[in-house]
């Protein structure tokens, strides 16, 4: 049953089909063009096309990858808003490691507790401070 339920969420719609094409200016980053299809590979024209930026930004701890939708009906609109929308993705991805740093900083740091009966302390190990 849980396979078959599994199987399931794994299928494909055949409503919601692109065809991916990659720009790209070697330097700054990539756009994506997400062509809507039909099951039998021709363009569906009753959809739009979806522009998706890609780049990345050095941190200390390495290239982060940022990803981004670009509004726009044509290639040349994506290029010119992908500085924007870039800035933007970098604005998102910062608040996000802020947020990801206060919640690290705000844990809760639990005492080893001394086991009960054993009044006074003693027990290996007691009083020292553990992390979750």
């Amino acid at each position: 049953m849980a396979l078959d339920k599994a199987t399931e969420e794994l299928k494909m719609n055949a409503d919601t089909l692109f065809r991916e094409e990659i720009i790209t200016d070697r330097k700054i980053g990539t756009i994506r063009i997400l062509h809507p299809i039909k099951t039998d590979g021709a363009a569906d024209d009753s959809r739009q096309r979806i522009y998706v930026g890609e780049t990345q930004i050095m941190t200390p701890m390495g290239a982060v990858p940022l990803s981004f939708q670009l509004d726009g009906d044509t290639l040349s609109e994506a290029v010119d808003k992908f500085a924007e929308g870039a800035q933007a993705a970098v604005e998102r991805a910062m608040t996000e490691l802020q947020q990801l740093r206060r919640e690290a900083a705000s844990s809760i740091v639990i005492p080893e507790g001394v086991p009960p009966g054993l009044a006074g302390g003693g027990a290996p190990g007691g009083g020292k401070i553990k992390l979750p």
